[in-house]
């Protein structure tokens, strides 16, 4: 079992920055590959980055590319998001999810492939 925790989220302007962090607690948290989704109002939750287990493989929507990093730190248990050149659009609730796999440098894009959520973290982009 895996928990996690995000953090991060606000109010920011058009054009501004935020870091988001999700800080799992519970099984090894270096074998899992770590994703970041987002759902907005009225909308699907849609799949925004992900990351292997190994660090050394990512996948971004096309809507965020050149504009969102994700990364990690698996001393500190802990996946980041970080968000420049933020637009109105990317006014959402974001959400932290983790796969268990023993693939090192796969990356899950997909809802349904992974097995634990985060509570999720408001972001709102003012225009």
């Amino acid at each position: 079992q895996v928990q996690l925790v995000e953090s991060g989220g606000g109010l920011v302007q058009a054009g501004g920055s935020l870091r988001l962090s999700c800080a799992a607690s519970g099984r090894t948290f270096s074998s899992y590959a770590m994703g970041w989704f987002r759902q907005a109002p009225g909308k699907e939750r849609e799949f925004v980055a992900g990351l292997s287990w190994s660090g050394g493989s990512t996948n971004y929507a096309d809507s965020v590319k050149g504009r969102f990093t994700i990364s990690r730190d698996n001393a500190k248990n802990t996946v980041y998001l970080q968000m420049n050149r933020l637009k109105p659009e990317d006014t959402a609730v974001y959400y932290c999810a983790a796969k268990g796999t023993t693939g090192w440098r796969v990356v899950y894009t997909a809802r349904y492939e992974y097995d634990y959520w985060g509570q999720g973290t408001q972001v709102t982009v003012s225009s």
